[in-house]
């Protein structure tokens, strides 16, 4: 039966209409940017099925283009429809940080940073500049690959946070292992990064190393002290 032979309370889209986004599944609430399903399955069904098969929403999402348009019922354009839904809701996750409260504390950071690198399947070494009162200027993805001393420049992150006139840094990678177990290499560049940015009267606040649902704050284990 098609969505629209339903019951009105019970389609998707008018269902949060009435009653709001957070009281849908998550395969309603795909349904809704589905927008249709395919012969024989509702856009519901389908989404239960993608969902059934990538086992979870979140694993959906992170799946790469070649993999989620090998899908039947999906393709190049439900891809970037998806895709833009995902970086529209991480860019007002960055808004509420430019004028929320201050990033001073690393657990204030920590929901943001996952939600940015947790499901990258490669090494992104990323900044966030901040304000004389630790509220966000500008987030950046700086380095890419292995993060070890030899890949990431500290002159680069001080040139960058000079451009952003940053008064403070906070600094962060992801382990795409899952584990957010620090390494000796971590500490190492934290400090050199740390006194690189001292020389221009800049405070390097935290360096957060992100798992798999984890992650670890360098300035919690007292590797800034």
């Amino acid at each position: 039966m098609a969505i629209r032979d339903w019951p009105k309370d019970e389609r998707p889209r008018e269902k949060l209409l009435s009653q709001g986004a957070e009281t849908l599944s998550d395969a309603e609430l795909l349904a809704i940017l589905l927008r249709t399903g395919t012969r024989g399955r509702s856009a519901v069904q389908l989404a239960r099925d993608l969902l059934a098969h990538f086992r979870s929403l979140r694993k959906l999402i992170a799946a790469d283009r070649v993999r989620f348009c090998a899908e039947p019922g999906l393709g190049l354009a439900r891809y970037a429809e998806l895709q833009a839904a995902v970086e529209i809701a991480r860019r007002q996750l960055t808004e509420v940080l430019r004028t929320g409260p201050s990033l001073a504390s690393p657990r204030a950071t920590r929901d943001f940073l996952l939600a940015r690198l947790r499901d990258r399947e490669h090494e992104v070494f990323c900044c966030l500049y901040l304000d004389n009162r630790h509220r966000l200027i500008h987030f950046e993805e700086l380095f890419r690959g292995t993060i070890d001393g030899a890949s990431v420049h500290p002159r680069e992150v001080v040139k960058q946070a000079l451009l952003w006139n940053s008064a403070a840094v906070i600094v962060a990678h992801n382990h795409p292992s899952g584990i957010p177990e620090p390494s000796q290499a971590d500490e190492i560049i934290t400090q050199r990064i740390k006194h690189a940015l001292a020389l221009v009267d800049i405070r390097l606040l935290d360096h957060i190393v992100v798992g798999d649902g984890a992650s670890v704050s360098l300035a919690e284990r007292g590797t800034l002290c």
